[in-house]
């Protein structure tokens, strides 16, 4: 008998040098004590394309970024997405190392991500809304640096 369940492929991803490089150190720290938060952020870094600091478009998700998505679940949620010493769920900051944290970074405005929650069901989210931290001292979210697409030759 033939499954009908289309297996629907990950979207494209970027993520920052930088925040590749932490995760990945991140990710081999982890491993021991919490494997499965390890492989699914490993298995995220291989795939992801990795552009120079500072040509990563003001609305992909990185670290630190705040991001308005649609979860299949309900309505939309807004969280901060931080590394595992300053995750606060009450505050909404979540922890890279959550399935949730991990189906977000690299992902840009208007796309759409199906993630495994730790009880092992799938769901969907959408971004709907990317906003990066502020430097020291502006009162206003960083805008997009110029086209990446030109500037990398993409």
């Amino acid at each position: 008998m033939q499954d009908n369940t289309k297996t629907r492929r990950k979207p494209n991803i970027r993520i920052s040098q930088s925040d590749h490089a932490r995760l990945s150190v991140l990710a081999s720290t982890v491993a021991a004590r919490n494997p499965d938060a390890s492989d699914e952020l490993l298995a995220e870094l291989e795939r992801a394309r990795v552009v120079a600091d500072g040509w990563v478009s003001a609305d992909i998700v990185q670290m630190g970024s705040t991001v308005t998505f649609k979860p299949d679940t309900g309505d939309a949620k807004t969280v901060t997405l931080v590394f595992p010493g300053d995750a606060d769920i009450s505050e909404g900051k979540v922890s890279i190392l959550t399935p949730i944290g991990t189906a977000l970074i690299g992902l840009s405005s208007g796309q759409s991500m199906i993630w495994t929650a730790r009880d092992g069901r799938q769901h969907e989210l959408s971004v709907l809304a990317v906003n990066q931290p502020s430097p020291e001292g502006d009162p206003v979210d960083r805008p997009a640096p110029a086209s990446p697409t030109i500037a990398a030759g993409v």
